[in-house]
């Protein structure tokens, strides 16, 4: 088994809930650590952001990690930090946001 540390990164992302932004998806035959998520309010005002996951592995559902957090203007929001979230093949990890004005940076560990 190999662990390969990556980052995936998302400028400006959707504004709408029904068809939320792709952050990541779980490659086929890979089990995925998310270490932590940041995003970045790159707009004037504050900005309410949600993060999605979609996962069909069990219950095909699709859950809030956090709905509706305020990032205030020109600042960053750490999430998952200290927290591991083990996500399985085809696990998609989303972001919707009140304006699209938002910057996203995923780390993750990749198992092989």
């Amino acid at each position: 088994m190999a662990n390969t540390f990556r980052v995936a990164t998302k400028s400006t992302v959707s504004t709408s809930s029904t068809t939320p932004s792709t952050i990541y998806t779980v490659p086929a035959s890979t089990t995925s650590i998310v270490l932590a998520l940041l995003i970045t309010n790159i707009h004037t005002s504050s900005i309410k952001a949600s993060i999605v996951l979609s996962s069909d592995t069990f219950t095909n559902v699709d859950v809030h990690i956090i709905k509706d957090v305020v990032i205030e203007q020109q600042t960053s929001l750490e999430l998952m930090a200290g927290q591991k979230y083990v996500l399985q093949e085809t696990d998609i990890l989303k972001i919707y946001a009140d304006n699209a004005n938002l910057d996203a940076t995923l780390s993750y560990m990749e198992i092989t």
